[in-house]
């Protein structure tokens, strides 16, 4: 496939990269600053822009299969980074012959019980507060949005980390997956690899799903 990622200079947006590549897709990689970017494949084009700029990437884009969005508002510390990059992938991709969308989710939004999420645990992170409550605005314009885009919403585990890649994980819906010890966690290779996988995979159009052990 030839695929379009945003954020690839990121931690879990690296990681998608190298295992794009891996499976053999073609990718075209845009960036904030190219320099941040040393790898070099004969499958990989790296191009400076960011997701605002959509008149300059959708030039690139324009014979794609999907596009992959690892986005973080904490370079620009903007709370509205997300939603507003959410909102513009869906407005300009409709219309276009590019109809996959693939998002890297939090994990702040899922349901730990009956009309409570994660982030209102008394444990949750302080720090991670306002970077989880703008990954839920663009959760919800994900889900308000009436364009022809088969978007894909993917929240890793509560804990996400590094770790080995076994190909093994278990996928679900709005509700946080625990393991038997009651622990919610995935490795960064797992949860790229799951994420990969949904690229033809219709039963998660227009959703949002969860990858766990």
């Amino acid at each position: 496939m030839k695929l379009v990622l945003f954020g690839a200079t990121g931690h879990i947006g690296h990681a998608i990269l190298d295992e794009a590549l891996a499976r053999g897709h073609d990718v075209t990689a845009i960036v904030r600053d190219t320099s941040r970017l040393k790898l070099s494949h004969d499958r990989l084009h790296v191009v400076e822009g960011t997701v605002e700029e959509s008149s300059l990437w959708l030039a690139y884009a324009k014979h794609a299969d999907a596009v992959i969005a690892s986005i973080s508002p904490r370079r620009d510390g903007n709370s509205n980074t997300l939603p507003n990059a959410a909102q513009t992938l869906l407005d300009t991709l409709d219309g276009t012959n590019i109809k996959r969308l693939l998002w890297v989710g939090g994990a702040g939004t899922l349901e730990i019980a009956p009309g409570k999420q994660l982030i209102d645990d008394p444990h949750f992170p302080e720090a991670w507060k306002a970077e989880a409550q703008s990954m839920g605005r663009a959760l919800e314009v994900f889900r308000a949005s009436k364009a022809n885009v088969d978007w894909t919403f993917i929240s890793p585990a509560a804990l996400i980390e590094d770790g080995e890649r076994t190909g093994k994980y278990r996928v679900g819906g709005d509700q946080l997956l625990v393991d038997a010890k009651g622990v919610s966690r995935i490795s960064v290779p797992d949860y790229v690899a799951a994420l990969l996988d949904q690229l033809d995979n219709s039963d998660t159009f227009r959703k949002r799903i969860t990858v766990a052990y």
